[in-house]
């Protein structure tokens, strides 16, 4: 079953073809059908909704006091206050109610002197009323007939109260889209199978159709989820008829690439047509579409980012064309890239950023581009996407970003740039705790590479642990050099112990800096400019071992994460990281250094709300504190503490 992708088609065209096929087929709008409209939150119109009665649909008060003809009040005045009688000149009326019958204004009870005496009671007033005055005339705000809300609309809460103050109790909506997604894979277990174990080799947790289900749902669609489908071409085959029959998409998650155990294309072919086998795009290539039984069939990629990204193109729009609406588009910004990305020619590539405001410029800052890579979505702000004839972006391009937050989030969070530290993450959920408006984005580049992100102006703050050789200090030498044009505040957020990450009982025996150049020991190494590469090159300069010695030496993590897990899975033997990431997987560890860890904070930024707000979390947070000591490995001693200015 070795699949050959066909000539990839470009988005465009693929796109093109997908409609195309739609129009021949006649697969438009669904039908309608009628339903409560205290049910019809969200949904979409298919016919126009006129009003049925006038809202108000009789003359009622506006105000609490007295009804009045306006004409026995145009004598009044402040020298010669007008008598009417109560309860035949004037008829007392709480808002809302009816106008008595003849009466055609009513004056405040707050502009009336009432006086009694001898059993009959008068009004005394001091102005003239004017026609209508304070009355809610028949149709002042719907009048019989008139449009509600027109057809291909989503109703909204205050469209509910519209038609039900016209007199309607049901409203023709379009049919929700059915989709059914059918997960495929003999590797892939149902959530549930891991509520009270974890997964074990080859298991994956099937995740991918949750989401994708909630992306369904949120445009306004059903989603009927199948049971998982092992890689059996028949049993895919029966999944496809069945959901062909109940739905109005189909979509069958992984198997739509090229490997022995993919059959999605097979399946499709042998059930109906396939219209597009691949596109050029990155992540999502694969993607197959086709038709079943006169359904769109989707082959969506297995990795959870070419799922969503290919559900966002080919799926959304679908979806808004059976609802009879336009595919709404996320907003798009204009912003700075903090530095140089390329991309392969003749593909579109889709890039996830994170995005912030650093005086007053939106900065996107890219993150993890791997298909696979699920948590570089929840991270992301945005995504930039690069054309197929574009080689590359050059750092300080300005691009368009399609949001995938707020834009009023982004606008109050708080952009670090620089070295990855656990205590980032706790500090990021005590500021979203404690202040929901606010936000902690943290994008892991290396120490040196957030010194420069602060040269250029693109975060508030970065996280740096550079050691100086000759001075044996920490991060001032370097701030010093590379930002002498610059204000700094240097606070000092933890001590932390630096060591060789190895298996549980370090079957390897692995003792330190010495045993990485044996034959036996594969590293897992730092990106260059981060304090822990640097911190490496120092202790192997001293030992007199060239670093291309080291088996692994160029290949490279962004995270002491993703040290620790190499190393937990076997990629790696060893690699360089902090205490906690070793405590947090249950690995062994060897210390070698202790570092100290600050936050370089430009002088501008100090006094803007959102670093007041980190620093008062970081100096008086006694549960923030509390949680990065149990973390293992820190000390924090002089946390915000000012180590420098300067």
């Amino acid at each position: 079953m070795k699949q050959v992708f066909l000539d990839s088609l470009s988005l465009e065209g693929a796109i093109s073809i997908l409609f195309k096929n739609l129009d021949a087929m006649g697969l438009n709008r669904l039908s309608s059908e009628v339903i409560k409209v205290t049910d019809s939150l969200g949904r979409i119109t298919s016919s126009p909704v006129f009003a049925r009665c006038s809202s108000p649909f009789y003359y009622s008060a506006a105000m609490d006091g007295y009804a009045v003809r306006f004409t026995d009040t145009f004598t009044a005045s402040e020298t010669s206050p007008c008598m009417l009688k109560i309860g035949y000149d004037a008829v007392y009326v709480d808002t809302g109610d009816p106008m008595p019958e003849g009466f055609n204004a009513v004056i405040m009870i707050e502009d009336v002197n009432i006086i009694t005496g001898q059993g009959e009671g008068y009004i005394e007033i001091y102005e003239p009323a004017t026609p209508y005055q304070h009355v809610r005339t028949i149709g002042e705000d719907i009048i019989a007939t008139e449009l509600i809300i027109p057809e291909n609309h989503r109703i909204r809460p205050i469209d509910i109260g519209a038609m039900l103050a016209s007199g309607h109790t049901g409203v023709s909506v379009r049919k929700k889209p059915k989709v059914a997604i059918i997960p495929t894979g003999t590797e892939i277990i149902e959530p549930e199978t891991v509520k009270d174990r974890l997964p074990r080799p080859p298991e994956i947790i099937e995740y991918n159709s949750a989401v994708l289900s909630g992306l369904a749902v949120e445009l306004g669609a059903e989603a009927i989820r199948f049971s998982i489908v092992k890689d059996n071409l028949q049993e895919i085959k029966n999944a496809i008829i069945e959901a062909s029959k109940i739905s109005d998409i189909v979509l069958i998650n992984a198997g739509s690439g090229r490997g022995s155990e993919d059959y999605t294309l097979t399946a499709i072919e042998e059930l109906g047509e396939v219209i597009v086998n691949g596109v050029s795009i990155k992540p999502g290539k694969p993607l197959i579409a086709g038709f079943v039984n006169n359904k769109p069939v989707f082959g969506i990629p297995g990795y959870p980012v070419s799922a969503y990204l290919t559900f966002q193109l080919f799926v959304k729009p679908v979806i808004a064309r059976f609802l009879g609406i336009t595919a709404e588009e996320n907003e798009k910004i204009k912003a700075t890239i903090s530095r140089q990305i390329t991309s392969p020619m003749g593909i579109d590539e889709f890039i996830r950023v994170k995005v912030g405001v650093v005086n007053d410029r939106y900065i996107a800052t890219p993150v993890g581009r791997g298909a696979g890579l699920l948590m570089s979505l929840v991270r992301a702000d945005g995504i930039v996407r690069i054309p197929a004839y574009t080689e590359a972006l050059s750092a300080g391009t300005e691009v368009d970003v399609e949001l995938i937050r707020k834009k009023g989030e982004i606008r109050k969070t708080a952009v670090c740039i620089g070295s990855h530290d656990n205590t980032l993450d706790i500090l990021a959920n005590t500021i979203k705790k404690n202040y929901p408006g606010f936000s902690l984005s943290s994008a892991h580049v290396g120490s040196m590479g957030g010194l420069m992100a602060l040269k250029r102006g693109e975060s508030h703050f970065a996280g740096t642990h550079l050691l100086d050789e000759h001075s044996g200090e920490y991060n001032i030498p370097f701030i010093k050099r590379l930002l002498s044009d610059k204000k700094i505040a240097l606070v000092n957020l933890v001590y932390r112990q630096q060591g060789l990450l190895v298996k549980k009982g370090n079957p390897k025996n692995i003792k330190g800096f010495e045993d990485l150049i044996r034959d036996d020991v594969i590293f897992i190494n730092r990106q260059g400019g981060s304090g822990t590469r640097l911190l490496l090159d120092k202790h192997l300069k001293e030992l007199g071992i060239n670093p291309y010695m080291v088996k692994g030496y160029d290949r490279e993590e962004y995270t002491h994460m993703a040290v620790a897990s190499a190393v937990l899975t076997g990629i790696a033997d060893t690699g360089l990281a902090i205490y906690s990431s070793a405590k947090a997987l249950g690995l062994d560890f060897i210390p070698v250094a202790n570092e100290r860890y600050d936050l370089a904070i430009p002088a501008e930024f100090v006094d803007t709300e959102m670093i007041r707000i980190l620093l008062d979390i970081i100096r008086n947070d006694k549960e923030f504190r509390a949680t990065v000591e149990s973390l293992g490995g820190y000390d924090i001693r002089d946390m915000g503490k000012v180590m420098f200015e300067g």
